[in-house]
C-alpha cells in the first residue's frame, strides 16, 4: 500500500493531529445542538423566534445531514410532550416511564411517536411543507448521515468515521437522554411548574442553554431560557448576535416581574401578572409560607425540619403530591391533617391554585375571587400568609 493511500486512510485530505480532530468534533456537535435549539425547539416548535429563510434553511440542512431527523415529526412531538407532559400520553416523561428507560432508550421511544401519524400530523402543523422537504429531507431523511459519513471519511480518513459515530450519538445522548431524562429528574426548579421539569445548571452553555428545562416549561415560548441574574443560556447570545445581524427576530420572551409596593387592593395589573407568573406565585408561596411555617412546627416539636416532614414529603405540598406514591400521599395527607395551621396553608394554596389556573372565568369574576383571597389571607392571623398576601398584591409585569 502506497504511503499516499496510507496518509489518506489515516488522515484524509486534511491531514489533521488529535487535538484539531477534537476542536471539529466539538465545533460540528455544537453546531448541531444550536441546530435543534434555536430552529427545532425556539422557533419552529415554539414560535418564539423567527430566522432569516437563508439561515433557517441552513439549519434544516445541517439537521438533515448530522440528525436524519424530520422537522415535522420533532416538533410534533415536542408539543406534544407539553400538551401532555407527564401523562400515560407523554412520548417521554420519566414520571410514567422511569429514568432509566428515557435516559437510556430515549432514541427508542422518539421512534414510537414517530409511528403515531395521527399526532404527527395534529401537533407539527406549521412546519416547513416546501418542495426541498417533500421530495429530499422527508422522504430521504436517512441518506443526509449517509453523505455525512462519506464527507467525513474523505476529509478525515478513518477517524473521521469514529467523528461521524460521536456525531450521531451526540443528540440521542444530550437531547433525548439528559435533557428530556434528567431534565425531569435532578437538578433545582425556579417555578413550581405542573410538571417534574427541573434545571440541570444555571449556565447552559453544553446543550446550547436547554439545560434550563423548569424555565422553558414555565414560559415555554420564551426564546430566553435564563430567568435569574445568576442564569445564563447560550443559545440567547446566539439569538442576540443573529438579531444584530438581522438574522433573527425575537417574537416572544417571558415578561418580567416586579412587586409594587403599598397597594391596598389587587387590581387589573395584579390578576394580568399572577397569570402570567403563576408558577412564580406558587414558587413564592413555597419559599415565603411553608417553609417558615413548617420550621415554626419544627421548632416547637423540637426536632429537625428533615426528621419532621422528609424532603419528599415537603415537595407534595406545593403540587398536592401529585408525584407521590400512594402511600406516601397517605402518609402527607395525615400528617397535614394533625396539623391546622398547615392544613389552612394547604388549602389557601389550593384555593389559588384553582383561582389562577381556572378556565372560563372573565377578568372580572377572577379579579374578585382574587381579592377576596387576598382579604381572607390576611385576616387569617397566620403571619406568612398575611406577608404573602400583601407582597402579591402588588404584583405587576415589566418590560422584558
Amino acid at each position: 500500500m502506497s504511503d499516499a493511500l496510507m496518509s489518506l486512510l489515516t488522515g484524509g485530505v486534511l491531514g489533521l493531529g488529535g487535538w484539531a480532530m477534537l476542536a471539529v468534533l466539538l465545533f460540528f456537535t455544537q453546531i448541531t445542538i444550536f441546530s435543534v435549539t434555536l430552529y427545532l425547539h425556539r422557533s419552529q416548535a415554539h414560535r418564539g423566534v423567527d430566522f432569516h429563510p437563508a439561515l433557517a434553511h441552513v439549519f434544516r440542512f445541517w439537521l438533515w445531514l448530522t440528525t436524519s431527523m424530520i422537522t415535522r415529526e420533532w416538533v410534533a412531538i415536542h408539543r406534544k410532550h407539553h400538551a401532555k407532559v407527564e401523562t400515560e400520553d407523554d412520548p417521554h416523561s420519566p414520571v410514567t416511564r422511569g429514568i432509566g428507560k428515557v435516559f437510556w432508550h430515549g432514541v427508542e421511544l422518539y421512534r414510537e411517536a414517530r409511528g403515531m401519524r395521527a399526532d404527527i400530523e395534529q401537533y407539527g402543523r406549521g412546519t416547513p411543507d416546501d418542495a426541498i422537504e417533500r421530495h429530499l429531507y422527508t422522504p430521504h431523511a436517512t441518506l443526509g448521515p449517509v453523505v455525512l459519513l462519506a464527507i467525513n471519511s474523505v476529509l478525515f480518513g478513518l477517524p473521521g468515521v469514529a467523528l461521524w459515530a460521536i456525531q450521531m450519538a451526540w443528540i440521542p445522548f444530550w437531547a433525548a437522554g439528559v435533557v428530556n431524562g434528567l431534565g425531569h429528574w435532578w437538578g433545582y426548579r425556579n417555578y413550581e411548574s405542573a410538571d417534574t421539569s427541573t434545571n440541570l445548571t444555571p449556565w447552559g452553555f453544553w446543550i446550547g442553554g436547554e439545560e434550563l428545562h423548569n424555565n422553558h416549561h414555565a414560559f415555554p415560548s420564551s426564546a430566553r431560557f435564563a430567568m435569574r441574574r445568576w442564569e445564563f443560556d447560550i443559545g440567547w447570545s446566539a439569538i442576540r448576535l443573529l438579531q444584530a445581524l438581522r438574522l433573527a427576530r425575537v417574537l416572544r420572551v417571558a415578561p418580567a416581574m416586579d412587586v409594587r409596593p403599598n397597594i391596598a387592593v389587587p387590581d387589573a395589573e395584579t390578576l394580568k401578572a399572577l397569570l402570567s407568573h403563576r408558577f412564580q406565585a406558587m414558587t413564592d408561596y413555597q419559599r415565603n409560607v411553608f417553609m417558615p411555617a413548617l420550621r415554626e412546627e419544627a421548632a416547637q416539636a423540637g426536632a429537625k425540619l428533615r426528621r419532621l416532614l422528609p424532603r419528599r414529603l415537603r415537595r407534595g405540598l406545593v403540587n398536592d403530591g401529585r408525584w407521590l406514591k400512594p402511600d406516601s400521599r397517605a402518609q402527607l395527607s395525615a400528617w397535614v391533617a394533625q396539623r391546622p395551621r398547615i392544613r389552612t396553608l394547604v388549602e389557601y394554596r389550593g384555593r389559588l391554585a384553582a383561582l389562577l389556573e381556572a378556565r372560563g372565568h372573565d377578568a372580572a369574576e377572577r379579579l374578585h375571587q382574587l381579592q377576596a383571597w387576598c382579604r381572607e389571607a390576611e385576616e387569617s392571623g397566620i403571619a406568612a400568609l398575611q406577608a404573602y398576601a400583601a407582597r402579591l398584591k402588588g404584583y405587576s409585569l415589566v418590560g422584558a
